[in-house]
Parts: C-alpha cells; sequence; structure tokens
C-alpha cells in the first residue's frame, strides 16, 4: 500500500467496507442479558455559534453542475435554510448591527440590495432606512439652527447606539425591537416581500 500523500487515487477505495449497522453482531462477552441493539440517536454538530454558516458544499455533495446547479440541489438547499443563515459571510447579529452603523440610512439601503436571506437583517435595515431619511429631513429642516441641529445629532447618535444594541442582543431569539411608527412600517413592508 502506497501511503504518499499526492496519490492518484484514494486508499478508502481499495478498502474493505465495513457491513451495515444492522446486521452487526457485537462479540463482547454478555451476562446473560441480552439488550436490544438501538444506534444511537443522530444529533446535528454541536456548535457554540448559531449563526455559523451551513456548509454548503456538504450538503451537495461537490455535484455542482455550473450557476445555479440543478432542481435537486436547489430545492434541497431552499428546505435545509436556516434562519440564523445570512446572504453575507457574516454573523447575523453583526450584520443587523451594521443596518444602524454604516452610516444611515445608506447601510440599511446596501443592506436591502445584499441581503436576502435573513429576514431578521431585511427587517433592520428597512427599518434604519425608514426611520434615518425621515430624521435626515428633520436635519434639512432644522439646518438653520445650530442648536436645533445638535440636539437632533445627539439624539441621532443615542437611537443609532440604542438601536445596534437590540439589534445585536435579540439576534438570539429574532425579536424585534420596533420603533413606534417606523417598526411596524418595516414589519409591513418585509411581511408583504
Amino acid at each position: 500500500m502506497d501511503f504518499a500523500p499526492y496519490q492518484d487515487q484514494s486508499p478508502e477505495t481499495h478498502r474493505a467496507l465495513s457491513p451495515p449497522p444492522e446486521n452487526r453482531r457485537s462479540l463482547s462477552p454478555s451476562n446473560g442479558a441480552t439488550r436490544p441493539f438501538s444506534p444511537p440517536p443522530a444529533t446535528a454538530k454541536p456548535t457554540s455559534n448559531p449563526w455559523e454558516p451551513s456548509n454548503y458544499s456538504a450538503q451537495t455533495n461537490g455535484n455542482s453542475r455550473g450557476f445555479g446547479g440543478n432542481l435537486e440541489m436547489r430545492v434541497d438547499a431552499r428546505t435545509n435554510l436556516n434562519e440564523f443563515e445570512t446572504s453575507l459571510p457574516i454573523r447575523l447579529d453583526y450584520e443587523a448591527c451594521l443596518a444602524y452603523l454604516l452610516l444611515p440610512p445608506a447601510g440599511g439601503v446596501l443592506l436591502l440590495l445584499v441581503e436576502h436571506k435573513s429576514d431578521y437583517v431585511r427587517f433592520h435595515a428597512w427599518q434604519s432606512a425608514l426611520l434615518f431619511t425621515a430624521i435626515f429631513v428633520l436635519h434639512l429642516i432644522f439646518s438653520w439652527s445650530t442648536w436645533l441641529s445638535w440636539i437632533i445629532f445627539i439624539g441621532d447618535l443615542g437611537l443609532i447606539a440604542y438601536l445596534t444594541l437590540r439589534a445585536y442582543r435579540d439576534a438570539d431569539t429574532l425579536d424585534r425591537c420596533e420603533v413606534p411608527f417606523f417598526g411596524r412600517l418595516a414589519s409591513s413592508i418585509l411581511d408583504d416581500e
């Protein structure tokens, strides 16, 4: 047998395969009492991060056939969607925070363009875009007063900090922190998509 690291064929193709579990008999000595064979429960890979993206190549077994793949792969990938998956390679909580931290309302609009999988992130992107567009108009209306502009700016920073913190904390349960008018409007727009 050749154990060279760069071999043409895998050594697994030449090994004898084990029999299926239901035909296996225990070779350990028994105490007279027989136990029925029960296979171990199938459990998912334990992970400490619920936002860890799934391994798409493992789901499709590497059978990619060009742009879009075949229908079976698309249906299988659609049925295995996880509510914590995002279109970007960023954790769900961080991506929801970006809706408020990436120069609102532009960050919300950018996330609306690139995020298609996560309703949680899209909600925060809609809420950020709607809320901070209205606040931007408010800034334009009161631009004649330096004092009012600074008060509104400090309110902006406080609102950005609060909504970012809530988006980060509520990502575990996918709860939505809705501001009074714009949160309900963002939810209704998202529900209509």
